[in-house]
């Protein structure tokens, strides 16, 4: 029996034009009068994850790739870096001219570019963005040209006084291995082609829904997940129920239970009433 289902947001909750369907809503609402919790895990920060659902009533937010969990009323798992490890980070964006931006409890600060960049408007267009688009050209003239380039950029903001829970670089998918061997206290996780997300040894969405199903009591084969993308196959593979979006990565299909329609077409309403869980 599925008593919680956690949802990613981007590719999964929110369709391409970045609002969440009214398929979807209802959906959510029944699943919950039904005695479901329902929430979301997801890479995204708590102010942005607030901004996109604040017309869900849900249940709880594994954020930033696992690191901090909480419910309206409780934060229930936080971990951040340790600050040698941010140090390490910080100094490697510094001595590369490379775009960071990083993530506190509140607020992620750093590269206007990137920040730009996670609007819902940029992010809406990144889906017409072809496939062949030189992400490694446009990296190395951020890192030639950007107009904030400055020594000692990022070690001088005010949020380092503050818990860091994941930093976002942008970076293509040729640069894994290098990355791995810079940042070798962190994993990497991608949810698209141009940023990847870093995050402390260990961390995972699923790693942050096990914490919250202990602090609830329900069990890893009592919940369901919903996503679309590279990050979400260890969750996907670790629950009761893992269903991946008709839009999804061809990899996040094959390791699914279950694969409903596109985030454009109802896929989150189809598949839970296929599960009869509304």
């Amino acid at each position: 029996m599925i008593k919680a289902i956690f949802f990613d947001i981007d590719g999964t909750l929110i369709s391409t034009n970045g609002t969440i369907l009214d398929s979807t809503k209802r959906a959510i609402a029944q699943a919950q009068k039904n005695g479901i919790l329902c929430g979301v895990s997801t890479g995204r920060g708590p102010e942005s994850v607030e901004r996109i659902v604040r017309e869900l009533n849900l249940d709880m937010f594994i954020t930033y790739n696992g690191q901090l969990v909480y419910t309206k009323d409780q934060t229930i798992y936080a971990r951040p870096f340790e600050k040698a490890v941010v140090d390490e980070i910080v100094a490697y964006a510094d001595r590369n001219s490379r775009q960071l931006m990083l993530g506190g409890r509140y607020h992620m600060e750093g590269s206007l570019t990137m920040r730009i960049g996670q609007s819902g408007f940029v992010r809406r267009m990144i889906r017409f963005v072809p496939r062949w688009f030189p992400i490694r050209g446009m990296k190395l003239a951020l890192q030639r040209y950007s107009p904030n380039r400055r020594s000692n950029r990022y070690s001088k903001l005010a949020i380092l006084n503050e818990p860091i829970y994941q930093c976002v670089m942008l970076s293509g998918e040729y640069e894994v291995e290098k990355f791995q061997q810079a940042f070798p206290h962190c994993d990497l996780q991608r949810s698209n082609p141009y940023t990847v997300d870093i995050v402390p040894k260990g961390g995972s969405k699923l790693r942050g829904i096990q914490f919250f199903l202990a602090h609830t009591g329900i069990e890893l084969a009592e919940a369901m997940v919903f996503g679309d993308h590279w990050n979400d196959i260890e969750m996907i593979k670790g629950v009761g129920i893992g269903v991946s979006m008709g839009n999804g990565k061809e990899e996040t299909k094959q390791a699914a239970d279950f694969v409903t329609a596109s985030n454009n077409e109802d896929g989150i309403e189809k598949a839970l009433r296929h599960f009869q869980l509304i």
